[in-house]
């Protein structure tokens, strides 16, 4: 399991350790707010795209040589700025390392689910989600202290040596599993298992998860800063965010296999808990920051594993890598979608009112389905 949490940390520090330090790079690279939306949106857009498509190919060929192939292309990828040095092969770079991620992200997930029985998805799930949000967390720092020691190539010739690091590992420790056999698979088919509820609304809340973390870390130091505070107390905030959502994971993934959570109204629990941190991220001053970088970072720790284990359990076993990278599609969509909301809201009116309309749009789901559940129950004898 361990060099599969090591290609979890690949692609989250790979994500955030580059595009936190772009716009501080002063290069002919990065020479306009527009280039480095463009460099931002290469990585994440490359893995909205491809995700399924490389699922799907897992299922097919196994996902083992997918997670290889995804890894050793990720160290070409960065390798491949390091020689180079300009601004053009920045950009092929950015997109390979997307398309790689896209690769070893949904079959890493798809081997954490074959390599461990149902029994203890949860604790499997929970801990590769620690590793993750470690790299998520680890990023910004330490890609911002390699780049200020030599540069974004220093920084991508350590992705490029990490890549074929875990590659090795992997290709030693990750025991080789064949795809199993499946039926053939129409079109209606796929849509659906795609339109059933048991994997709607996993994704649907992970896309949720994501979208409320990455508001949290976007736009909570811009909250911090309008309300007087300095850089440290804002970064202290993203860090208790991380913080929170790494602690939460494998606590959350050990109570679903001991049987003490539900993945259902654990799922639940998150979604509020996420939306009363949104909530708490509109008061003014440092405890609405702080108290609602918490809340966020339990909230998302508590839905990811118990979502990616909800899909698990009701996915059959020859069609994980599929399912893992659709709902991996689910959560860059989040990504993408949850900051695009906020801002344009607050475009029109206030950041608060940004944060207010996305921890609705997190409680209305749960607040619905408890007050279907308490209509359909059978009234209390006198």
């Amino acid at each position: 399991m361990w060099p599969l949490y090591a290609a979890g940390f690949t692609t989250a520090f790979g994500a955030h350790g580059i595009a936190a330090n772009l716009g501080g790079f002063s290069d002919d690279a990065v020479t306009s707010l527009l280039v480095l939306g463009g460099l931002l949106a290469l990585y994440d857009g490359a893995e909205v795209l491809l995700k399924p498509l490389f699922g799907t190919l897992a299922d097919r060929v196994g996902a083992r040589p997918v997670l290889l192939g995804g890894l050793l292309a990720f160290a070409a990828a960065s390798a491949a700025y390091v020689i180079a040095d300009s601004p053009a092969w920045l950009w092929a770079a950015r997109l390979g390392q997307g398309a790689a991620a896209s690769a070893f992200s949904p079959s890493a997930s798809a081997l954490v689910a074959r390599l461990n029985p149902a029994a203890r998805h949860g604790r499997a799930f929970g801990s590769y989600g620690f590793y993750k949000s470690i790299g998520y967390t680890l990023g910004p720092l330490l890609g911002g202290l390699l780049v200020w020691a030599g540069g974004l190539r220093l920084l991508f010739a350590v992705l490029a040596v990490l890549g074929l690091a875990v590659a090795a590992w992997a290709a030693l420790a990750v025991p080789s599993l064949p795809p199993l056999p499946k039926r053939r698979q129409t079109v209606l088919d796929l849509a659906r298992r795609l339109a059933d509820p048991a994997f709607l609304g996993p994704t649907a809340a992970l896309a949720a998860a994501t979208a409320a973390l990455s508001v949290g870390v976007g736009f909570l130091p811009v909250s911090g800063a309008a309300a007087g505070l300095g850089t440290v107390a804002t970064g202290a905030a993203v860090s208790v965010l991380a913080g929170c959502a790494a602690l939460v994971q494998p606590r959350a993934g050990r109570a679903l296999d001991e049987g003490r959570l539900g993945a259902r109204g654990g799922i639940t629990a998150g979604l509020l808990i996420t939306a009363a941190g949104l909530g708490c991220a509109t008061l003014p001053g440092l405890a609405g920051v702080l108290g609602g970088a918490a809340l966020i970072g339990a909230g998302t720790g508590l839905i990811t594993p118990l979502g990616f284990a909800a899909l698990a359990a009701s996915t059959p076993a020859e069609r994980l890598g599929q399912t893992m990278g659709t709902a991996e599609l689910g959560r860059e969509l989040g990504d993408a979608g949850g900051p695009l909301l906020v801002a344009g809201i607050a475009t029109v009116a206030s950041l608060t009112h940004g944060y207010a309309a996305l921890a609705l749009l997190l409680a209305v789901g749960p607040l619905l389905v408890l007050a279907a559940r308490l209509r359909a129950a059978p009234p209390s004898s006198p």
